[in-house]
């Protein structure tokens, strides 16, 4: 009864927050209530090619599913410096209106709408900015990059610099309604360095993107397509890379709870990448995904969100700052709140996998009737990119003996049933991978990108990783302890394991778990 009661208890609490959630959205943005006018409304239905209305584009809307590890995003006033909320994405807090939209413009029922509006909201911790705007238009021909969207095969060779986007001056426009602004840049190069530094990154594309916006008056705002839906704009960098993906994934998920969308926002991959993989989880994530140049001609947004860069994610950032932080649930962080614990990277992975339609309150709590499940993460070779020779490197020279050394050892082990699965992900649906990776007791593999699936494990996973002397990375241990996995790492003095050492340490772990 008394775990019924706190069940209910969750529950109520989590309807709470997400109403208190939609509240917050709405009355912040009233241009979102208001009604289309007359001119938008036919051009929403006549300039779009694919023809969807606006009530038809929010039926097409994918709701936020109820995730276990969830904690409310909130606006807070003060977030302490440096403290777990401030690293996974709750700390931006301070609020910077670059363009207000007019007193009275959910009133008005005029053509022009009564003009657009730009805010960003910092965080001092991660030194970066979340920006969303109202009445935005995109020109495509404007953006120098290459299409999007092609076939792997059909760009062999293409240069990373044609990919990237270059945006000139009017690249993105906002309608003003105060005449002395119009023609002008939206910011200048002070709030650049202020907001959207450059840091350590040598291609900033969110500030370059912010740079070339350029107010333009109600008569010259005119739009081939309306996007009524709120929307993510995206730059991928690494975007055929696992781990370099699910930061942006990351950042894109945090963008999107900041600025308090009550749905999963559409997305528009502002770079001119080929079609990867990983591409599938980017559409289970979010409700639906184009290219910038798949566009025809001018595109306007009723609201734009510019998701940071990935490398200004904790998951990026940790790699050489001291994240000093324990995962734990959150549960325990609702009742004792602990600026060095956090909940959030459970919470993301939980989102992963309810994206692609798993149970995310099953928990593994007691040994599985099936047995365990040990899952080994493979290297392989393979075509990931237009630059890619499609061999890796190999981290574990002798990985194939390792693996028959398990097998063997996993059919003579008697003492409870244990599942060897071999993890070859380079060849496996995304879908099938999270599968894999949530059912899994054991993780085991060598220092690489697969390893980064751990963000989508369950609570009770334990960790082992291989790591060869060239490989001394703290990506997977760092992960690890941020979800609150037990992990265990064997470093080898060159790239050659020794099959029973690794055996011994497999056979630890699992009497650890009552095998």
């Amino acid at each position: 009864m008394n775990m019924n009661q706190r069940k209910l208890k969750i529950l109520l609490s989590l309807f709470a927050f997400n109403s208190i959630s939609l509240y917050l959205y709405f009355s912040s943005h009233p241009d979102y209530f208001r009604h289309t006018p007359p001119s938008e409304s036919h051009q929403s239905s006549t300039g779009n090619r694919h023809g969807p209305t606006e009530n038809h584009h929010r039926l097409l809307a994918k709701p936020w599913p109820i995730l276990p590890s969830y904690l409310p995003w909130s606006l807070k006033p003060k977030v302490p410096f440096r403290s777990c909320e401030g690293y996974f994405g709750n700390g931006f807090t301070r609020r910077i209106d670059v363009l207000k939209p007019s007193p009275d413009d959910h009133k008005k029922l005029t053509v022009s709408g009564g003009g657009g509006w730009f805010r960003c909201f910092y965080s001092e911790t991660l030194r970066s900015s979340i920006c969303e705007g109202g009445r935005i238009r995109m020109n495509p021909e404007r953006i120098r990059m290459s299409i999007g969207g092609e076939k792997l095969e059909a760009v062999i060779g293409r240069g990373e610099d044609e990919e990237l986007p270059v945006f000139d001056s009017g690249a993105f426009n906002i309608e003003a309604v105060d005449r002395s602004s119009i023609d002008r840049k939206l910011v200048d190069s002070e709030f650049l360095n202020q907001y959207l530094q450059n840091g350590a990154i040598s291609r900033h594309t969110m500030r370059d993107l912010v740079d070339s916006i350029r107010l333009v008056s109600a008569k010259d705002f005119q739009c081939s397509e309306w996007i009524e839906e709120p929307t993510l704009l995206v730059t991928r960098f690494e975007y055929a890379n696992l781990f370099h993906t699910v930061t942006d994934w990351y950042s894109a998920y945090v963008a999107s709870r900041v600025t308090g969308l009550p749905y999963r926002p559409n997305l528009v991959f502002i770079d001119g990448h080929c079609v990867a993989p990983l591409e599938g989880t980017w559409r289970a994530l979010f409700s639906s995904l184009r290219y910038a140049k798949n566009f025809t001609g001018s595109v306007c947004f009723r609201h734009a969100i510019l998701s940071p860069l990935g490398y200004e994610t904790a998951l990026f950032k940790g790699l050489s700052e001291d994240v000093n932080c324990h995962g734990a649930s959150a549960h325990d962080l609702w009742q004792n709140p602990d600026d060095k614990k956090t909940a959030r990277l459970s919470e993301f992975g939980e989102m992963i996998r309810a994206a692609f339609g798993f149970p995310v309150h099953r928990q593994h709590t007691s040994k599985p009737a099936s047995g365990h499940n040990v899952l080994f993460v493979r290297r392989e070779d393979y075509l990931a990119h237009p630059r890619h020779g499609g061999k890796v490197q190999s981290r574990l020279s002798n990985e194939q003996q390792v693996f028959d050394a398990i097998k063997n050892w996993v059919s003579v082990h008697l003492k409870c049933k244990i599942n060897l699965i071999n993890g070859l992900f380079a060849h496996m649906p995304m879908k099938e991978q999270v599968r894999a990776i949530q059912d899994a007791s054991v993780i085991i593999g060598a220092h690489g990108a697969g390893l980064t699936h751990i963000v989508s494990a369950t609570p009770k996973t334990v960790i082992l990783e291989v790591i060869s002397s060239e490989y001394r990375r703290p990506h997977f241990e760092l992960i690890a302890k941020w979800k609150g996995l037990e992990y265990h790492a064997i470093h080898l003095s060159g790239s050659y394991a020794n099959p029973p050492e690794v055996i011994d340490k497999l056979s630890s772990i699992l009497r650890g778990l009552g095998c």
